[in-house]
């Protein structure tokens, strides 16, 4: 049972040609200043606009991960130090770090000319149809539910808090994103669980019943919207053969 989509694996090269284009495009300059104004950048320090703005970037824009350790130690630290540490630990207007993030992304495209780089990247779309094969069969149900009990912390706060730790606990089973990792599931999973504020000992009672309903309701959202989630992995290991090797561009580049 699967609540993931999974698509193939793209194996992209990164070799700074689609960042460079992206850094010489007429987007760069006005998305930049937005990514300003949405870190709210005001007072803080060069380095902290740069680190903040990175993390607005993705690998359509032609970075690699940034969140990755070794692309942070091997890639981004290294740029950092060739701009001026006095700078970087100076508060930073918006026209002061659009220009030093762009001398800092040409340090990126540098490494990555003389330096390729292969990420495997992962695109999974959550839209509740997992939930859905567990809820029509009775069975797989009562069993998953009876060990989501056993293993919930009965501590747990009463109502609402109680159904979103077991919608936590439950998430491995149907590979639901984990609460606190997807921002779009985490309102869907406030919102469900904002409906319910039963007492500790009707939840004892009724939990089968309660939990279907909530998952029911999950379910629904999710129909209605579903969650694409990607991930990156920066590529270590010879490729296998034959391999497909795409250029980040191959990736449409998200507007908004």
């Amino acid at each position: 049972m699967s609540e993931l989509k999974k698509d193939p694996v793209l194996i992209l090269r990164f070799d700074g040609e689609d960042l460079k284009e992206f850094l010489e495009s007429t987007q760069f300059e006005p998305e930049m200043s937005s990514i300003f104004s949405q870190i709210g950048a005001i007072n803080l320090t060069l380095w902290k606009c740069i680190t903040a703005a990175l993390e607005k970037l993705t690998v359509e824009h032609g970075i690699p991960p940034s969140s990755d350790p070794w692309v942070l130690d091997n890639i981004v630290e290294p740029a950092l130090q060739l701009l001026s540490l006095d700078q970087l630990e100076k508060p930073a207007s918006e026209e002061i770090f659009i220009e030093e993030f762009r001398k800092f992304i040409g340090h990126i495209i540098k490494h990555l000319h003389e330096k390729p780089l292969i990420v495997a990247h992962v695109e999974n779309t959550c839209d509740g149809s997992g939930i859905r094969r567990l809820l029509s069969n009775q069975f797989e149900l009562n069993k998953l539910l009876d060990l989501v009990w056993r293993d919930m912390p009965k501590d747990s706060n009463a109502g609402g808090e109680f159904f979103r730790v077991a919608i936590d606990v439950l998430a491995p089973s149907i590979d639901l994103p984990h609460y606190g990792t997807v921002d779009q599931f985490d309102s869907m999973v406030n919102e469900i669980c904002s409906m319910f504020d039963a007492k500790e000992e009707k939840i004892l009672l009724e939990f089968k019943e309660m939990m279907t309903v909530v998952l029911g309701k999950l379910s629904l959202l999710l129909e209605e919207n579903p969650i694409c989630i990607s991930s990156n992995s920066v590529v270590h290991e010879p490729l296998p053969s034959p391999a497909m090797v795409l250029p980040s561009s191959s990736l449409p580049l998200e507007e908004g």
